[in-house]
């Protein structure tokens, strides 16, 4: 999967979408959601590198899902939820519109 584009005029939702499109990153956001965690703990709890989770973190945090910091020589992570928010208000106008075009087809047949 290509990364999407680091431009200024990248939509927020394409580097949320990118981010959550990877299983490995959706099960650190489900971790996360429920207790902060070091990233050694995340790669112990994943069964990946640490350079690999330190990649994830990355893409998380780019997305505004993640926000990381280091106390000594432990950096640790914890879920932002203002980037899960962006998502459910990006779906709920999705969902609202394919509601209303499924409202229209239903009366549209019933009056048929």
């Amino acid at each position: 999967m290509a990364r999407p584009r680091r431009e200024a005029d990248a939509e927020p939702i394409d580097l949320l979408l990118h981010a959550l499109g990877d299983p490995t990153r959706r099960r650190m956001i489900e971790r996360l959601g429920q207790r902060p965690h070091a990233v050694s703990a995340l790669a112990d709890l994943a069964g990946i590198t640490l350079t690999a989770v330190g990649q994830h973190i990355r893409v998380l945090e780019e997305a505004g899902l993640v926000t990381s910091s280091k106390l000594g020589r432990v950096r640790s992570c914890q879920l932002d939820h203002g980037g899960l928010k962006i998502v459910e208000q990006w779906l709920s106008a999705r969902r609202s519109a394919w509601d209303r075009r499924l409202d229209a087809l239903g009366s549209v047949l019933s009056g048929q």
